[in-house]
């Protein structure tokens, strides 16, 4: 802000003048523009005497002036007020000239910040065009690697199919080495056709091991082993045909309908024997069924049913079992009577639920129910509850993990 004082001579004389003739105080003016103040003084008519009728001025300032007083107005009086008029109106048209002046340099001041302001907003405009560039090329980048990604996941999933199938191979490889390894060798006088192991012990071949079994309306032969790779000649007995036996998790029971049907896996490690071959033997006379049940405790257990037999391929596998005992539960967790076998591929369990899917494996589901033994193999026995894995309800609960089963048949009259 600039502040203007009037200190001139004029201003200095009408000072004095004033201060002579005993005049009132003069008033300040003043005027704001822009940034720029400016304080000045103007002639003021108060306290003026009246003109007489008889005087007679040419102008307005003349009119303004006092009525002639020789003693009190003198003549020069007159004349330096004419003269404070004329340097007034000098010092108005220098301040005018100032106050142009003034708003020339603000209005250029302003003229450079708004072309400065547009400079900076262009660059800040070219800055933005980068940045939105450098996104799109970001967003390019990050679609490649999702593509990447995800055909990385693919191949490692197809790799660890891959890994799966070899441990599968191997598991099989080595159930085949301790095989040759652990299995005695039967004569061949001793290698008689037998129907089921029943067959085989009253024929007097007391050992546990693998036998070739026969069909009796079939020129078929399956190889048949119990669990620890042989015919069970030991349990309760002996005689035992094995048809299901899981304990280490190297085979894959999320399998279809023909594979449950003419059976898969290993005699000597895990293995399903066949639908079809159970059917036949089953249907040839009367048989009990034996499971056989460890945790990863080392506690054991079984369930034994009197009678037990499959129906045929038309009777979608239909299962009868009669007369539960044993120490896996109070109440059977087997599937009731009647129950038929589903598959992934194949569903008859009675629910719109497909339990074979939800719960993985092939089985006699009845809505689901509350046994699986073809379940998904862990291989561990804590953890939370898992519905698609090996269970046995009713004799330790849902999340009670299993780390060997088996199903064993033999005839009833045995």
């Amino acid at each position: 802000m600039i502040f203007l004082f009037l200190l001139s001579w004029p201003f200095l004389t009408l000072l004095t003048l004033a201060a002579h003739l005993n005049l009132p105080e003069k008033h300040h003016h003043k005027v704001q523009h822009g940034h720029c103040s400016y304080t000045f003084l103007l002639p003021e008519i108060d306290n003026c005497h009246s003109p007489s009728a008889d005087y007679q001025v040419s102008n307005s300032l003349q009119r303004d002036a006092p009525a002639r007083d020789d003693h009190q107005w003198p003549i020069n009086r007159i004349r330096e007020l004419e003269n404070i008029m004329e340097n007034n109106t000098q010092w108005l048209l220098k301040v005018g000239a100032e106050l142009i002046q003034c708003s020339y340099k603000v209005n250029n001041k302003i003229l450079q910040m708004d072309k400065k302001h547009r400079e900076e907003i262009e660059l800040l405009r070219a800055e933005k065009l980068h940045v939105d560039e450098l996104l799109s090329k970001q967003s390019q980048l990050i679609g490649g690697l999702g593509e990447q990604l995800s055909e990385a996941m693919h191949n490692n999933s197809m790799l660890q199919r891959q890994q799966e199938h070899i441990m599968e191979t191997v598991g099989q490889l080595t159930n085949m080495v301790l095989q040759y390894n652990h299995i005695p060798v039967i004569p061949k006088e001793e290698q008689l056709t037998f129907r089921d192991c029943a067959d085989a012990y009253k024929a007097g071949l007391t050992s546990s091991g693998v036998y070739t079994l026969h069909f009796s309306n079939s020129t078929e032969s399956v190889k048949v082993s119990k669990r620890d790779e042989f015919c069970d000649m030991d349990t309760s007995g002996g005689g035992w045909t094995i048809i299901q036996h899981r304990r280490d998790g190297s085979v894959d029971f999320h399998r279809n309908w023909k594979e449950y049907k003419e059976g898969f896996g290993s005699p000597t490690g895990e293995y399903w024997l066949g639908n079809e071959f159970v059917h036949q033997l089953t249907s040839q006379g009367s048989y009990s069924l034996k499971i056989q049940l460890q945790d990863w405790d080392g506690n054991e257990a079984y369930s034994l049913y009197d009678v037990f037999s499959l129906g045929s391929e038309e009777n979608n596998y239909r299962i009868n079992v009669i007369g539960y005992s044993g120490t896996a539960g109070r109440t059977s967790s087997f599937a009731p009577t009647g129950t038929y076998f589903s598959t992934k591929d194949v569903d008859n369990d009675g629910c719109s639920c497909k339990c074979a899917q939800y719960a993985t494996g092939g089985w006699w589901f009845d809505a689901c129910g509350p046994s699986n033994l073809n379940g998904i193999y862990y291989k561990s026995g804590s953890g939370p509850p898992k519905y698609n894995s090996i269970k046995w309800h009713y004799w330790k609960g849902p999340s009670h993990g299993l780390k060997s089963v088996s199903m064993l048949i033999r005839p009833k009259d045995y």
